[in-house]
């Protein structure tokens, strides 16, 4: 037989029975549609996180205190180490000779009002004046501070969107007096709409000078130091490594010992999400996993009820001269193709699925998701066919025929 009329066969066979069919896909459909729709999640989170989120530059590191927490057991060990100071900050300042940049930052939740407009639990950071080139803040309007509006510890601030949304819903914020936990302080600038990640807003958020911070913020000091390393990315391991050796030096901690404070990278916060993304992804791959092996098994249940009611057609068309090879050839290709259609509807509500979610959470459907639906659904048919096609294609003409 030609592959058109294997096709033409195998087609008639399936439109036979339409709901069956229909009800024969519903594995493949909710397994596939769940692969598309969490890579689609997946690799929009990707994209954004990237983009926006950890918009920290390859060849800047930040020292903290904590670094990156993964466990309990590392947070009660950090919670012990010393805070950085900004006097560490001029000392790893001043010795580093491998470092082109080197800034701080501080951080706390503090109430920020304007007239009656009240906005709770803002993320308040002290900057220094080189912050914005290591962080590629997104100025939507106005500017950062200047260097010498960070010596003189200038009352300026650059808001974020939430920030202005709430407390200026039909002004321009630009030149206005807001108070920060009860401090005056001039907006000079505002930040690009970011949005919410793992349902914590980045528009919440106000920058204000270091020094300002420091004095009527925060006087407790507990800051994190970033650096540039001079020659780009090549020089990131000399130039952590000097930054290192000063703060051990600092504290005089031992050779033997671990350091007391923590490193942020944009290597290390990459490979933080991508542990992240990798596990929610296999999680949700075992999940449309048992689908679309429930699918497969449906299909070869419907496939060896269609061999027994279809043994005289067999029969006949053996005795027409038909080869074992295109009897199960056509059962083959009736199981991909019934299969192939599960993938398309399944394809189908996962890109819907993909596309409700990116109302909430960054989505993109690409073009390889789909042929990666419709591939995935193709091999599970051409896999739950096998047996029941071999099993037609081995049926002996003269009983064949004689089956009632």
């Amino acid at each position: 037989m030609t592959p058109r009329e294997l096709f033409r066969v195998a087609a008639a066979a399936l439109t036979r029975h339409k709901l069956r069919a229909f009800l024969t896909l519903l594995g493949v459909i909710f397994g596939v549609a769940t692969v598309v729709a969490v890579v689609s999640v997946i690799s929009g989170l990707n994209t954004y996180v990237r983009e926006k989120v950890f918009a920290l530059n390859p060849d800047v590191v930040i020292f903290t205190k904590y670094g990156i927490i993964t466990s309990r057991e590392e947070f009660l060990a950090a919670m012990k180490r010393r805070d950085l100071t900004m006097t560490d900050m001029e000392i790893v300042r001043r010795e580093c000779r491998l470092c082109v940049e080197v800034g701080g930052r501080g951080d706390r939740p503090r109430t920020v009002k304007y007239g009656d407009r009240k906005l709770r639990n803002v993320q308040v950071q002290g900057h220094t004046a080189n912050m914005n080139d290591a962080m590629s803040f997104d100025i939507a309007t106005g500017r950062y501070f200047t260097k010498a509006e960070y010596d003189r510890a200038a009352s300026v601030a650059v808001i974020g969107w939430d920030v202005k949304d709430e407390l200026f819903p039909n002004q321009d914020p630009l030149g206005r007096i807001i108070k920060v936990d009860g401090y005056p302080v001039t907006v000079i600038g505002t930040l690009g709409k970011q949005g919410d990640v793992l349902g914590q807003s980045q528009d919440n958020v106000l920058y204000m000078p270091l020094t300002l911070f420091s004095k009527h913020i925060a006087p407790s000091q507990d800051i994190g130091i970033f650096i540039k390393a001079a020659g780009g990315v090549d020089g990131v391991t000399a130039a952590t490594d000097e930054v290192r050796t000063i703060l051990r030096a600092l504290r005089k901690t031992s050779f033997d010992k671990d350091d007391p404070f923590g490193l942020v990278t944009a290597e290390l916060l990459q490979n933080l999400w991508k542990g992240i993304s990798a596990g929610a992804f296999a999680l949700m791959v075992l999940i449309s996993g048992i689908s679309l092996v429930v699918g497969a098994i449906v299909i070869a249940n419907i496939m060896f009820v269609s061999v027994v009611e279809r043994t005289k057609e067999i029969g006949v068309r053996r005795a027409l001269g038909a080869r074992q090879r295109d009897i199960r050839r056509q059962f083959l290709l009736e199981a991909a193709l019934l299969s192939a259609v599960g993938g398309l509807f399944g394809v189908m509500l996962g890109s819907g699925i993909a596309f409700l979610v990116n109302q909430v959470f960054p989505a993109q459907v690409r073009f390889s998701f789909i042929l990666l639906g419709i591939g995935v659904a193709t091999l599970t048919g051409l896999a739950a066919g096998l047996i029941p096609a071999s099993k037609a294609g081995r049926l002996p003409p003269v009983e064949a025929l004689r089956y009632e």
